[in-house]
């Protein structure tokens, strides 16, 4: 039976995702989930999901906090090349840093900085609700999704600058936000999939099969 390791660290929508991977297929006989922060149990597992929703400063201090768990992460995910998914501020934590409230370093495994979304037309921020999806490219993370897929987002903040090859898609609130990343075992999501229904669950589905 393979673990897929969904990290508690304190930030995140850990019970909805939970049921979300459940729906999409991560359970017994194939998969067991297990919600930790034990280093040897990341460090060990098959697949990880990082979820993670507030401001990154506190994400990231919540995740240095337990001892030993970004250095399993690594070792899962960089070493050993485990199919990794991150959310929505679990994707942020990727970058180089963040420039909310102040400057903060980030785990740096995908080059970039996130910066507030400053979108056209007077749109609102944060930016709430459902939106399209546009793939930059085909991937196994995104694939069936049918024409036109919508997708849940919220946040005020997002991956700015990163290289071309490692976005994977956007959405257009006021110009356009990357709304996907990925880059070899590493696919991350600015949205939540656990909340996006069909199409999320297809996504979630197409990570537990995905084999980079």
């Amino acid at each position: 039976m393979k673990t897929l390791a969904l990290i508690d660290y304190g930030s995140g929508n850990l019970h909805s995702a939970m049921r979300a991977l459940r729906a999409a297929g991560a359970c017994e006989p194939t998969y067991r989930l297990c919600l930790t922060s034990d280093p040897e149990i990341v460090k060990q597992a098959d697949r990880l999901v990082l979820p993670g929703v507030g401001h990154f400063s506190d994400c990231a201090s919540q995740l240095q906090a337990r001892p030993g768990l970004i250095d399993a992460m690594k070792k899962a995910v960089l070493q050993r090349a485990v199919p990794f998914l991150g959310i929505c501020v679990g994707q942020q934590l990727l970058a180089t840093r963040s420039l909310e409230d102040g400057v903060s370093p980030g785990l740096n495994w995908i080059e970039g900085d996130v910066t507030r979304i400053k979108p056209d037309g007077g749109l609102a921020v944060p930016h709430v609700g459902w939106n399209q999806l546009y793939l930059t490219r085909p991937h196994p993370v995104l694939a069936g999704l049918g024409p036109q897929p919508h997708v849940y987002f919220t946040h005020s903040y997002a991956y700015c600058d990163p290289a071309e090859t490692d976005i994977a898609a956007y959405t257009d609130y006021g110009g356009q936000i990357i709304a996907a990343i990925a880059r070899d075992n590493i696919f991350a999501t600015q949205f939540h999939p656990e909340k996006s229904q069909r199409t999320g669950l297809q996504i979630l589905s197409n990570f537990l099969a995905w084999t980079p």
